[in-house]
């Protein structure tokens, strides 16, 4: 009993140190208000989107302030990239992580996402969970995919001559 219970306590500080370092954010990442202080650099900005908003043609903007037009710091994501990166909107109400080159348009620093491994731990989010009630017996119900049969190869009939006789004409019956 002695020695299960010394197996137990001796465990829980390193299950808490496992934990504990997991969550420790890199010294390298900067605050959204430091992140103009750094453009042209590649850098790592903190923050908690606030809110996410569909911008001009479909570009999708991650807003870290209430205000989006005083915010010094926003993370742009074009049309063509959401494909890539999932659903940008799960992003809302959490903490991230960006990493990229910061750049300066109309006096706001901004990080262009194009992959989902500029998030790092928070690209998880992004995509769709597996479903867990997935039944291969349930026919049509979460398929794997579209398929269809293959098409059969065209049949064509080919003319064939006149028939003959495969007597010999010369030969005396």
């Amino acid at each position: 009993m002695r020695f299960l219970l010394a197996v137990i306590l001796g465990t829980i500080p390193v299950i808490n140190g496992i934990c504990s370092a997991r969550n420790t954010s890199p010294s390298n990442c900067v605050s959204v208000a430091e992140a103009s202080q750094h453009v042209g650099a590649a850098q790592c900005v903190r923050g908690t989107v606030l809110h996410v908003e569909t911008g001009s043609h479909g570009t999708v903007l991650l807003n870290f302030c209430k205000e989006a037009k005083a915010c010094p710091f926003t993370v742009v994501v074009f049309p063509g990239d959401l494909k890539k990166m999932g659903d940008v909107r799960q992003l809302e109400g959490r903490q991230i992580e960006i990493k990229g080159t910061i750049q300066d348009y109309d006096g706001h620093a901004e990080i262009i996402l194009r992959r989902p491994s500029q998030l790092g731990d928070g690209a998880f989010l992004l995509f769709p969970t597996v479903p867990t009630d997935y039944d291969a017996e349930r026919a049509g119900h979460y398929s794997a995919g579209k398929s269809t049969h293959a098409k059969a190869a065209k049949k064509t009939e080919t003319k064939q001559g006149d028939p003959m006789s495969i007597e010999d004409p010369g030969e005396p019956q």
